[in-house]
């Protein structure tokens, strides 16, 4: 069985970090590109974070630029979000989506984790 599984959500002051870690199990993905979303209440599902199999290309969306970074441990079959500065508008359900190409469209994703939640208080 396939699982991707997120962990290291949490509650945090605005300003503080969190790293996200995403665990994949039941097939390799070290040929896929992984990928973080978000979705707060109300709002659509984003791309937050993307990073290629090799890790030699990554995507940030504009606003999480020079305060997430996204990195992977193909060994490991782990993929990690580290976020620092963080904000409330960063108050989100973090998903972890992996798929074959490089692809920011939720739709495109082949596998999902259930995601982690993140609370940033003011």
């Amino acid at each position: 069985q396939v699982q991707l599984v997120e962990s290291g959500g949490g509650l945090v002051q605005a300003g503080g970090s969190l790293r996200l870690i995403c665990a994949g199990s039941g097939r390799t993905f070290s040929r896929d590109s992984m990928a973080w979303f978000r979705q707060a209440p109300g709002k659509e599902r984003e791309i937050v974070s993307r990073i290629s199999w090799n890790g030699g290309d990554t995507y940030y969306t504009h606003s999480v630029k020079g305060r997430f970074t996204i990195s992977r441990d193909n060994a490991k079959n782990t993929v990690y979000l580290q976020m620092n500065s963080l904000k409330p508008e960063d108050t989100a359900v973090y998903y972890c989506a992996t798929s074959y190409g490089c692809t920011s469209q939720p739709e495109l994703m082949d596998y999902w984790g259930k995601g982690t939640l993140v609370t940033v208080s003011s």
